[in-house]
């Protein structure tokens, strides 16, 4: 299952739009990010009302550590940690190109609520090396068996994300797959994940509900 729905999000296409008549924009000249997935077209941009402020769950700013505990820059060594930008990149070059995928790393619940535009998502717990079916995902990812284990050198690129700097299911689905054999350059981490997409007031969707 998971090498179906992985792999029919991989064909897209991303573009920049100018910055136009857009009074808040992503940078100075780009407005905003439109990607077609599957025939599905999106478009990140920004909340263009200024006035607007965060609501719910990610308007907290302490939670119980441990678990909710600040995580540092590297979630593993080897492993790009990146921002909104670099995310809104990968999904134009690396995701287009079908050599990457955007990982959204929390459990399903959070995943259908809201997540970022063009993510796929890959639980943290299911890539624990007691999931008996792990060897189906890494499959699905592009790693190919030989021998006990798998060759990687086909695998997709990952970008990775959760809840946030606090969150450690994304941190932890790293951690996951490079125990796994995953090369570390192969993997990237956007630290940042739903907390700051959302204070940057960045197009989400839901997925349940085809956004």
């Amino acid at each position: 299952m998971m090498r179906k729905s992985a792999y029919s999000l991989i064909l897209a296409t991303c573009v920049a739009g100018p910055l136009a008549a857009q009074e808040v924009g992503i940078t100075d000249t780009m407005s905003k990010a439109t990607f077609t997935i599957n025939g599905q077209t999106f478009t990140i941009e920004r909340n263009q009302d200024q006035s607007a402020q965060l609501s719910g769950e990610f308007t907290k700013t302490s939670r119980a550590c441990p678990p909710f505990c600040i995580h540092p820059m590297e979630a593993a060594p080897g492993v790009e940690t990146v921002g909104e930008l670099e995310v809104l990149d990968f999904l134009k070059t690396d995701v287009a190109s079908g050599k990457g995928l955007l990982i959204d790393a929390r459990l399903p619940d959070f995943y259908a609520n809201s997540t970022i535009p063009g993510a796929v998502n890959v639980p943290f717990s299911t890539l624990d090396s007691a999931n008996p079916y792990l060897g189906d995902i890494l499959q699905a990812l592009g790693a190919a068996p030989i021998g006990g284990g798998f060759d990687f050198s086909g695998a997709v690129d990952l970008m990775v994300f959760c809840n946030g700097p606090w969150c450690d299911q994304g941190p932890r689905a790293i951690r996951h797959l490079i125990s796994a054999g995953y090369p570390a350059a192969k993997l990237h981490y956007y630290r940042g994940g739903m907390q700051d997409w959302l204070i940057l007031g960045l197009t989400t969707i839901q997925p349940a509900s085809n956004g």
